[in-house]
């Protein structure tokens, strides 16, 4: 049993990247469908597709490349399930100056950050990615 599937999820995502592979699978669950929605809406993945396999089923992200280079230099964790960080709509860090963003899990959803400051609401800082 995994104790932090987000945390799987873009360790995943970081190897697979590292190794230059085209796609990467991982678990299925809600948060796993939006946070890729949100990567995809930003830039940083080329697709993702649900695939249905036994109870769970699996999330196919094809990643993106633009010559042989990831937009994904980095992803990393923030709020963990042992230390939850939390952000008012103010305090929303800029990621390597705006160059990098970072996905909140807010009222209104799984959201960038500059989708949350657009609506003016704070969350728990999920990661960072640039």
């Amino acid at each position: 049993m995994l104790t932090d599937p987000i945390a799987d999820m873009i360790t995943r995502i970081r190897n697979a990247v590292s190794a230059g592979h085209r796609h990467v699978e991982v678990p299925a669950s809600n948060m796993a469908k939006e946070i890729t929605r949100v990567l995809l809406e930003e830039g940083y993945i080329g697709n993702f597709e649900f695939i249905e396999e036994g109870n769970q089923g699996v999330v196919r992200i094809t990643l993106k490349y633009i010559k042989d280079e990831s937009p994904i230099h980095e992803i990393k964790r923030i709020s963990k399930p042992s230390r939850r960080i939390y952000v008012g709509k103010k305090e929303i860090p800029l990621v390597k100056r705006g160059y990098g963003i970072s996905i909140l899990s807010t009222s209104k959803g799984i959201t960038s950050d500059a989708e949350a400051r657009a609506e003016g609401v704070g969350g728990e800082l999920l990661l960072q990615v640039w």
